[in-house]
């Protein structure tokens, strides 16, 4: 049986949290950043994208996840993204909300870390160095995502992101699923020409 203290799939980082482990929200949302931060930086649209920074959107859909998580319920595989992306799908909402009444949001409490000790949990443990990689790495993602063709950047939101069955794609797009299947194909093929070697 493997130690609490080694436990890193989705389920055991859930585990550990409802034992009471809260520094185990880190590493499982760490785990599902980069695809809630592209949920957001698509779901955003341009305009929101003037008033609003992804990260800041991010840094609320963890928020309240961590706040709400009691009421989520473990179905299996893919469940709790889901969960996340519904949270960030509200997130996008009530942002667009405050932008359309012209109202400034509240300012976001920032997580905790030890140059943050009056922040909120889930508890902090990257150093500046390796954030600031994580978020050049996005930004080099989002790059990528931008220079594709639309039909090219949907497929892999739905597939990498949103994490959607090619069933599922076929029904959401009118397409068959071979179409879909070679749609994704090129597309990842495309982007992987456009990302810099090291982050392919």
């Amino acid at each position: 049986m493997r130690s609490m203290e080694n436990a890193t799939t989705t389920f055991d980082l859930l585990a550990r949290i409802r034992a009471g482990d809260r520094a185990a929200f880190t590493p499982l949302f760490e785990r599902y950043q980069p695809r809630i931060a592209a949920f957001l930086r698509y779901k955003m649209g341009a305009t929101l994208q003037h008033s609003c920074e992804v990260e800041d959107l991010l840094q609320e859909t963890f928020l309240r996840a961590c706040r709400e998580f009691d009421g989520f319920q473990y179905q299996g595989p893919g469940s709790f993204l889901r969960w996340l992306m519904s949270i960030a799908g509200h997130v996008v909402v009530d942002a667009a909300r405050y932008q359309g009444r012209g109202k400034r949001r509240a300012e976001m409490l920032p997580l905790w870390s030890e140059s943050r000790p009056g922040g909120a949990n889930p508890v902090e443990t990257r150093t500046p160095s390796l954030l600031l990689a994580q978020r050049e790495g996005l930004d080099l993602l989002f790059d990528g995502l931008d220079r594709l063709p639309e039909q090219y950047r949907e497929i892999i939101l739905l597939a990498k992101v949103e994490g959607l069955s090619s069933a599922e794609m076929a029904e959401r797009l009118g397409k068959s699923r071979e179409s879909v299947a070679l749609l994704l194909h090129r597309a990842l093929r495309q982007l992987r020409q456009l990302l810099p070697s090291g982050r392919r």
